[in-house]
């Protein structure tokens, strides 16, 4: 029962991946690697599967705890989520160029939120023993907001870089 949720990922994984390769001939390779890192994010975060940062292991069942007071940011727990969202944020703003920052920081605080209460359902209903704590959301919105923001200023750079090429020739 536990494993639910891991095998319910995988299938929509494999189905989609199955839509990506028979449909999809135009960046192909770019939607299979953001399928991948979505499916492994899923997996980190819906399933009894965790990362110590030095090594895989299995949650013990338990229904997870809820921190919603405490703030602990300078620990490593906040700074992995940061990095684990980090390319979401790359994502949406590559995808939807015109959102200003404050619409990809509101998003980030969106999907944390989102994420943080299904970690919790889930361990209530599935024992996945997961915590929601709101350091993982305010973690998730800056890893979001830093990924959108280095996208804005690559593209800010390269338009710049462009007009002082036309202005040169």
């Amino acid at each position: 029962m536990r494993w639910e949720p891991l095998l319910i990922i995988f299938l929509m994984a494999c189905l989609s991946g199955l839509l990506i390769v028979t449909t999809m001939r135009k960046h192909r390779w770019f939607a299979l690697i953001t399928l991948a890192y979505l499916t492994g994010l899923a997996a980190i975060l819906f399933t009894p599967i965790s990362f110590s940062g030095t090594g895989v292991y299995i949650m013990p069942v338990g229904f997870g705890r809820v921190n919603l007071t405490q703030l602990d940011v300078f620990n490593l727990g906040f700074a992995e989520n940061i990095l684990l969202t980090l390319p979401l944020g790359l994502l949406l703003k590559w995808l939807a160029p015109k959102l200003p920052l404050l619409g990809v920081g509101l998003f980030g605080l969106f999907a944390g939120s989102s994420i943080e209460t299904m970690q919790y359902i889930l361990s209530q209903h599935w024992l996945i023993n997961r915590s929601s704590d709101i350091n993982d959301v305010l973690a998730n919105a800056i890893g979001i907001l830093i990924g959108g923001a280095t996208v804005a200023v690559y593209d800010r750079l390269r338009r710049h870089h462009r007009q002082q090429q036309r202005a040169v020739a």
